[in-house]
């Protein structure tokens, strides 16, 4: 019961404005030297790596696209912890949360889109083709704008947090399906090489560079994300304190 005690107590810690600012002020600035340190020894090493004996010196780009496609749909699925946040214990910082991750993410899946483009071009001789891993990433970008447009669709910050919250629950369906469209149709992307039941399928050489700039980019969200809560919570405060004077001084 102490136990329960404990983590509840740090959970009521964590709900409180005032309490998250001290606590992400002091974490900050190791998440984003962390982030800075993963992704400068991954890019070095990865961009260091001998050439593919099929894609040549285009394997490189694989450095920061995968990364970026990785982390759209993370993002996603952190804002979707946050959506069950809102709806269902009704945590403050939850909906601040949502806000603040959609634009990240929408950044993140629109490089994802163009390395993807750029990495695609000289492999499959062409820009841009339908078919079910690039439309279901498309599809995510464009719930991204939806759900950042529907965020600043409100004056009051606080009216917009059940219906994000709504969008994102039933957003969060087409990240299984960008996940496995290479196995359940015939797409031009190759299958998992990372993930994968009998472990990874990809040279040590690539694959320790491209887990480390991954874990650099994943920092390098978190770093972020908590600029833009911070950022929020000091906006809405304003906010308020501005309310609270035109109504002083309209009484």
């Amino acid at each position: 019961m102490n136990d329960i005690a404990v983590r509840q107590s740090r959970f009521s810690a964590l709900a409180n404005p005032t309490r998250f600012l001290q606590l992400s002020g002091r974490v900050q600035p190791y998440v984003y030297a962390a982030a800075i340190a993963c992704i400068a020894v991954g890019l070095g090493l990865g961009f260091a790596a001998p050439d593919d004996y099929q894609q040549g010196a285009t394997v490189r780009i694989m450095f920061i696209h995968v990364p970026f496609a990785w982390l759209s749909m993370m993002v996603w699925t952190v804002m979707t912890v946050s959506a069950l946040g809102t709806l269902v214990w009704r945590h403050p910082i939850a909906e601040v949360s949502i806000k603040a991750a959609a634009p990240i993410g929408a950044a993140f899946t629109l490089l994802a889109l163009v390395t993807g483009s750029v990495w695609g071009r000289p492999m499959w001789g062409t820009w841009w083709v339908w078919d079910a891993r690039l439309t279901s990433v498309f599809v995510l970008f464009i719930m991204y704008l939806g759900l950042i447009a529907l965020t600043r669709a409100f004056d009051d910050p606080g009216k917009a947090g059940k219906p994000s919250a709504i969008l994102v629950l039933v957003g969060f369906i087409n990240i299984p399906i960008i996940k496995f469209s290479v196995d359940w149709w015939n797409t031009l992307h190759q299958p998992a090489s990372v993930v994968r039941v009998d472990g990874p399928s990809m040279a040590a050489v690539y694959l320790w560079p491209l887990l480390l700039s991954a874990l650099g980019f994943s920092l390098l969200f978190f770093a972020l994300h908590l600029t833009a809560m911070r950022t929020e919570i000091r906006r809405r405060r304003i906010v308020a304190l501005g309310r609270r004077s035109a109504a002083r001084m309209e009484a």
